[in-house]
C-alpha cells in the first residue's frame, strides 16, 4: 500500500467529521440574505486548502460571491495543473419533503444527507485531502498545482467572465480538473465529453396600474396572465421543438458514428420513467430520449407567477404575470445571440395592451466539449480502468458548469471532469446525499490522477 493511502486511511474520520462541518455552512448563492455564509464557506476552504500544505493560498472579492485560490509549484519540468469546484449551494425548499435539516448533516448507511453533500462539497473536498495526503507523507507532488474554487457555480458564475481577466496570469496553467463531476454508477466509470451551455430570461408582463374588479373590468382589457400565457404557448411547438426562429440555426450535428457512441452508453428507458414516475416521454421527434438530455438544445419554463395564488377565489384581474425561461444550448450556440432571439421573438407575439420587459437572468454560460483523446482525458481513463476494472463510457451531460467556457477562452485551457457523484444522489433535490465510499474513493483516486499527470508531456500529448 502507498504511503499516501495509509494516510487516508488513518485519517477517515476526521476527514468525515471536516466534511460535516463544511455541510453545516448554509452557502446558498442564490439568495441574498445567505451571502455572508457563502463568504464564510470560501473562508473555511481557504483554512483547509492551507492545513493541507497549499502556498499562497488567498480569498480573491469578484462583485458578488468570492473565489478562492491557491497553489504548491514546486515541481519543475512538469504540467501544472488546475483543481476546479465550488463551495456554494442550491437552495432547499421545499423543506417539507427533507427527511432531515438540509444543513444538519446525517450519516445513514455509509452516506452523509445534507445539502451540498454531492454538488459539490464532498466531491471538491477530496482533491485537497488527497494533496494533503501527498505532502505529509511524501513532501510533494508529481505536478505543479493550481485551485479554483468558487462561491457562484450555482446561479451561473455570473462574475467570473469578468473576474478572471485580470487573474489570468494566476490561473493560466495547463489543464483544468473539475471536481464537479460524477460516474456512470458504483462500478462504472465514465468520460464527461460535453456539458450543455445556458441562458436564463425572465418575462414581466405589466397591464393596469393595480388588480382590478375581474366583473367590472374583465373582457374589457388586456389580462396580463393571458398575454403570458399567449407568449409561452408560442415559444415550443406541440411535438417539443423550439418554435423560436434561427434557435437551431448554429446546432452542430452528429455524426452517425457519435450518435452509435450515445447508443452504447446504458440506458433503460422504463425504468428511466418509473423512476419519475411518469408513463411516456416527451420531446423534439427525430432523437432519442439519452439524445434529447445530452445533445439537443431545450427551452423549459422554470417558473410562472401572477395573480391571486392563496387557497380559494379571488376575483381579481391581476396587473402583472411573470416567467422565468432557461435554454440548455449546444455547441455552436452562443448564449447571448439565444437572448436576442428570445427578446425579439417574445415582443414580436406580445399581445396589445401589455407592457412586456424581457431581462436576462445573471445564468449564463457556452456549451463545453473536449475529445476522449486529449491527454487530460487519456490520463483520467487510466486511472478509472485501473480502479473500477473497466474502461469507462464516454458520456455527456444535459447539464451546464459556465466555468468551463470562462477557462477555454480566457485561459486555453480545456476541462475534464473528475468527480464521484452519481446521479442518484438527489442534488438539486430534497433529501441530497453523498456515499462515503464515493467520498474516500475520490481521495484515492486524485492521488493516482496527479502521479499519471506527472508521467504526462502536455505539448506532445503523450
Amino acid at each position: 500500500m502507498a504511503a499516501y493511502q495509509t494516510y487516508l486511511d488513518s485519517n477517515r474520520q476526521r476527514f468525515l467529521e471536516e466534511l460535516l462541518e463544511f455541510l453545516r455552512i448554509p452557502s446558498i448563492s442564490a439568495l441574498p440574505e445567505r451571502a455572508e455564509d457563502v463568504a464564510r464557506a470560501g473562508d473555511w476552504v481557504a483554512q483547509r486548502l492551507t492545513a493541507a500544505g497549499v502556498e499562497n493560498v488567498e480569498v480573491l472579492p469578484t462583485r458578488g460571491h468570492p473565489v478562492v485560490y491557491g497553489d504548491w509549484l514546486h515541481a519543475p519540468g512538469k504540467p501544472t495543473i488546475m483543481i476546479y469546484g465550488h463551495f456554494d449551494v442550491q437552495p432547499v425548499d421545499p423543506v417539507e419533503l427533507w427527511t432531515h435539516p438540509p444543513f444538519e448533516p446525517t450519516v445513514i448507511n455509509d452516506r452523509v444527507y445534507a445539502r451540498g453533500a454531492s454538488d459539490d462539497k464532498g466531491n471538491m473536498l477530496a482533491p485537497i485531502l488527497a494533496v494533503e495526503a501527498l505532502l505529509k507523507t511524501e513532501g510533494a507532488v508529481p505536478v505543479n498545482l493550481k485551485f479554483c474554487f468558487e462561491g457562484q457555480e450555482e446561479i451561473g458564475s455570473p462574475d467570473i467572465p469578468e473576474f478572471m481577466p485580470p487573474h489570468r496570469d494566476r490561473f493560466a496553467c495547463d489543464l483544468a480538473v473539475s471536481a464537479d463531476g460524477g460516474q456512470f454508477s458504483e462500478t462504472e466509470p465514465i468520460l464527461l465529453m460535453s456539458l450543455r451551455g445556458i441562458c436564463g430570461v425572465q418575462i414581466d408582463i405589466q397591464g393596469a396600474s393595480t388588480d382590478l374588479h375581474s366583473g367590472l373590468h374583465g373582457g374589457r382589457i388586456q389580462n396580463p396572465i393571458h398575454a403570458l400565457t399567449q407568449i409561452l404557448g408560442s415559444l415550443r411547438r406541440a411535438d417539443g421543438k423550439v418554435a423560436v426562429e434561427g434557435f437551431y440555426d448554429d446546432v452542430v450535428e452528429y455524426t452517425g458514428e457519435e450518435r452509435a457512441g450515445i447508443a452504447r452508453v446504458p440506458f433503460e428507458g422504463d425504468e428511466y420513467l418509473e423512476e419519475l414516475g411518469l408513463e411516456e416521454e416527451f420531446g423534439e421527434p427525430g432523437y432519442t430520449n439519452r439524445e434529447r438530455g445530452w445533445i439537443r438544445p431545450t427551452l423549459e419554463m422554470n417558473g410562472i407567477w401572477g395573480g391571486f395564488q392563496e387557497e380559494g377565489i379571488k376575483t381579481v384581474l391581476p396587473n402583472s404575470a411573470h416567467a422565468k425561461i432557461t435554454c440548455r444550448l449546444v455547441a455552436d450556440q452562443d448564449p447571448a445571440g439565444i437572448f436576442d432571439l428570445l427578446r425579439e421573438h417574445i415582443s414580436e407575439h406580445a399581445p396589445a395592451g401589455v407592457k412586456v420587459e424581457v431581462t436576462p437572468l445573471s445564468i449564463l454560460g457556452r456549451p463545453y466539449s473536449i475529445s476522449a483523446d486529449h491527454w487530460g482525458n487519456r490520463a483520467a481513463a487510466a486511472v478509472l480502468q485501473e480502479m473500477y476494472g473497466r474502461e469507462p463510457y464516454q458520456t455527456r451531460s444535459g447539464g451546464s458548469i459556465p466555468i468551463t467556457g470562462v477557462f477555454q477562452e480566457q485561459l486555453g485551457v480545456d476541462t475534464i471532469s473528475f468527480g464521484f457523484g452519481i446521479e442518484d444522489e438527489n442534488f438539486h433535490a430534497p433529501d441530497e446525499f453523498f456515499r462515503l465510499a464515493s467520498f474516500r474513493k475520490g481521495q484515492d483516486a486524485y492521488c493516482r490522477l496527479l502521479e499519471k499527470l506527472g508521467e504526462t508531456d502536455p505539448i506532445n500529448g503523450e
